[in-house]
């Protein structure tokens, strides 16, 4: 059994990352403590034991912040329309250590459950299985609250900042360098991956949604990739012994990537020309 002087300890080691948490959610320093102290009382109070000490205390603490959220903000009517078969589109915002005033007037614009599930999963990395027990959902709407969430917090990318081409590389190193963050940087929240018939006799998958399944199915692949032209677009192939054997068409609209489909059909990789970065660089095979 766990003594009290266990407890205690365990929780100080806890407290300053369970400040952060309460801190990024409620955007109030000294609610954050307040609820903190409110995690340490129940900790205090309660006689069941405690295998896991620092998820018993996020979730408590997570579910104090939600209580406070929900009993300021208004909850909201609007029901999540999710299918349970369906990916969810991911995509990755790392708040900073201190949340900014601009930043925090977007979170007020969250709602509760929003708001916990985004921060918890995009700030702290905690998973969407242990969000949904904390919301009273499932992993799927948890995902869905988180995927919201970052759609109205993240500013639309510049229009024309890269180029197609550099968009295209910078996936492509990323996945080679397993840049998970960067891969969901580059990916357009309802990104979608398809195939051909012949690339998908090859072995490349059928079909994937969204920008946390299209990261996951990248992130430390395409090591034998090559910067090449597909059709006069910049893109990328898997090459093995000098032999083009799956070409990587990109469709990039406004520095992030909507759809990629693998493509291996014969007239295709016939037209496919190594390129050595830019645009304009064409370099025959």
């Amino acid at each position: 059994m766990v003594s009290d002087e266990q407890l205690s300890d365990g929780f100080e080691a806890e407290r300053p990352r369970l400040q952060r948490i309460a801190a990024h959610i409620l955007g109030d320093a000294d609610a954050a403590q307040d609820v903190v102290q409110q995690a340490w009382l129940r900790l205090e109070a309660t006689e069941a034991p405690i295998r896991n000490l620092p998820g018993w205390l996020t979730t408590v603490t997570s579910r104090l912040c939600l209580d406070r959220l929900r009993a300021r903000t208004p909850v909201p009517t609007e029901s999540l329309d999710i299918e349970a078969t369906a990916p969810d589109p991911v995509d990755d915002v790392v708040l900073a250590d201190t949340v900014g005033i601009a930043l925090q007037v977007v979170l007020d614009r969250l709602t509760p459950a929003e708001r916990v599930a985004f921060v918890l999963h995009d700030s702290f990395g905690v998973d969407f299985d242990l969000i949904a027990a904390m919301l009273d959902t499932t992993s799927v709407a948890a995902r869905k609250l988180a995927s919201r969430a970052r759609a109205k917090v993240r500013p639309p990318a510049p229009v024309d900042a890269l180029s197609d081409w550099e968009v295209v590389d910078a996936f492509m190193t990323a996945a080679r360098e397993g840049d998970f963050s960067q891969l969901l940087e580059l990916l357009a929240p309802d990104v979608v991956v398809t195939a051909d018939a012949s690339a998908i006799a090859l072995g490349t998958p059928t079909r994937l949604e969204g920008a946390d399944a299209v990261a996951g199915f990248f992130n430390g692949a395409a090591a034998a990739a090559f910067a090449v032209f597909v059709e006069d677009r910049p893109g990328a192939a898997w090459i093995h012994r000098g032999q083009v054997k799956v070409a990587f068409d990109f469709t990039v609209t406004d520095g992030q990537i909507h759809h990629l489909q693998f493509r291996a059909a014969d007239d295709v990789l016939a037209g496919v020309r190594r390129r050595d970065g830019g645009s304009a660089r064409k370099t025959p095979t």
